[in-house]
């Protein structure tokens, strides 16, 4: 098959695959600019130590974040944790149309193609698709770059525009997502072989989900929990046999507190996902008991059928509100350290001061909470993807209940059911597990604890050598643990915030079942 006969035959289809491929570009371009943005990060340049600046600060920015060399990597890594969530929209928007897509690509093997020509066929629309995603996206970043330079009177700038990332790693941006894509594409269509008859076979899981997911949140929240005890013990054993230089010991162990936390953080994400199944499985099984209206009892039957569409659906929603909540746990933290500073301030006679770093955290919380509200937005828009393409798939079985009678209201609240069952109790979890994990790692802010001299004497006779000695005692300090609040207010919104974003997507997705329940539809395939 000829170049040109691939471009013309991955560009054809119906209205569902020009949708499909619309989506896959935005999905692009909302990988790229992220992408680019980390890039931009890491590639500001660290001036060399002098003395007016020898902690070799960038001092042409205005955000601590920018300044500071050490904390760039954090930065441009939570600017590439917010394409997760659009590659999860990607991934949902791949779904849309699959049905059709199935037997077209059937079509084509009867019609003499090999499999490896479908396969290519499949990747070269991805492909294409995502790389004009990409470069819209490169094309968008450049001209923001120009908009948004603008410097302050004394010449900082807010935002790294003065640096551009190495043309090699733009490159592998604009270039690497559509190959990934692709790959990604060839990938999922493994697991489907359309024969010349257009038979499909997929491969489905059978059987009720288990709880056990709730196994992989406990070891979360006990790997988070275990930092500390795994530090002291690391510190407190000869690591000679790993390196001479105490610097590299050092770096050892950090390394290793990372894994730590990676690894509790994945698997309370994973946990949580995965228990959207059986959340999903349990809420249809109490519709189905005590549900008494046509529509409840359609949702229950769906849910039940099909539990595992919750873990898919609510995948990226799920860990951007884990990642919410335990920013929530690390706030609640910071503001106890400023009330604790503010509080030793007025002890010692100076101002109501809590120190430069309360504020910078709080600042820096400020942005997490941007990238999470962001996440939350994207994944979103994911869900939507999801809810129509449901709506499409059966749009047939929802055209002859209309056509036997059941009103279209009926319908669209057993959709309504289906989506709002397993996501509230889902997000509940979420928040938990999320506050769980961010409580535990950064634990309380104990004082005292420690003993220290006090002088009983006058100053005169504390300050003499001479008679110091017979006024000083050694006093014990007591211990005092001050553990930080709960934080219901911003959990309650961050919550609220998801399910009334759930209930607009689902809102806007049943805008399309009208369309999709007409007497026409009983004639499709």
């Amino acid at each position: 098959m000829r170049p040109a006969t691939l471009v013309r035959l991955a560009l054809a289809g119906t209205r569902t695959d020009t949708a499909r491929v619309t989506l896959t570009t935005l999905s692009a371009v909302l990988a790229t600019l992220p992408g680019l943005a980390a890039l931009t990060v890491l590639a500001i340049p660290t001036p060399p130590a002098t003395d007016d600046n020898p902690n070799r600060w960038s001092e042409q920015y205005t955000i601590q974040l920018l300044v500071e060399p050490g904390l760039r990597g954090g930065t441009a890594f939570a600017l590439l944790l917010l394409a997760i969530p659009v590659l999860a929209l990607a991934g949902q928007s791949a779904r849309l149309g699959a049905p059709g897509r199935d037997r077209r690509l059937a079509a084509l093997r009867l019609a003499g193609a090999t499999p490896g020509q479908v396969t290519r066929l499949a990747m070269l629309e991805t492909g294409l698709a995502s790389l004009v995603g990409t470069l819209v996206g490169l094309a968008g970043y450049l001209v923001g770059r120009k908009l948004l330079h603008n410097p302050d009177a004394s010449g900082r700038l807010v935002l790294p525009t003065d640096v551009l990332p190495s043309v090699p790693a733009m490159a592998a941006v604009v270039l690497g997502l559509p190959l990934v894509a692709a790959a990604a594409t060839a990938v999922m269509l493994r697991r489907v072989t359309a024969t010349p008859l257009g038979v499909v076979r997929r491969a489905r899981r059978a059987g009720a989900p288990r709880p056990w997911p709730a196994l992989l949140i406990g070891l979360g929240v006990l790997a988070v929990a275990m930092i500390d005890p795994i530090l002291r013990a690391l510190r407190d054993t000869r690591l000679d046999w790993l390196s001479a230089d105490p610097a590299t010991r050092d770096m050892v162990i950090a390394l290793v507190a990372v894994l730590v936390v990676f690894v509790g953080l994945f698997a309370g994400v994973v946990g949580v996902i995965l228990g959207a199944g059986w959340i999903s499985y349990f809420a249809g099984h109490l519709l189905h008991r005590f549900a008494r209206g046509p529509a409840a009892l359609l949702a229950a039957r769906r849910l039940t059928d099909d539990p595992w569409a919750g873990s898919r659906t609510f995948a990226a929603l799920l860990a951007s509100l884990v990642v919410g909540a335990g920013a929530a746990a690390f706030r609640a933290r910071f503001l106890l350290d400023e009330q604790i500073q503010r509080e030793q301030s007025r002890q010692a006679g100076y101002d109501d001061y809590a120190g430069p770093f309360s504020s910078f955290y709080l600042s820096t919380m400020d942005l997490v909470d941007l990238t999470v509200v962001t996440a939350v937005a994207i994944a979103a828009a994911g869900l939507l993807v999801t809810l129509v393409e449901g709506i499409v798939t059966r749009r047939r079985a929802y055209a002859a209940l209309v056509a036997t009678g059941v009103p279209r209201t009926t319908i669209a609240t057993s959709i309504l059911w289906q989506v709002l069952a397993p996501a509230v109790p889902a997000v509940l979890v979420a928040l938990g597990v999320g506050h769980g994990l961010g409580r535990q790692f950064v634990g309380d802010h104990v004082t005292g604890g420690f003993q220290q001299a006090v002088c009983g004497a006058s100053a005169e006779l504390c300050q003499d050598p001479a008679t110091r000695d017979r006024y000083t005692e050694i006093v014990q300090v007591e211990r005092v643990i001050h553990s930080p609040d709960v934080p219901l207010e911003q959990l309650a919104l961050l919550g609220a915030g998801a399910v009334a974003a759930v209930l607009i997507t689902a809102g806007l997705g049943l805008l399309f079942l009208r369309a999709n329940t007409a007497v026409e539809e009983l004639r499709s395939t």
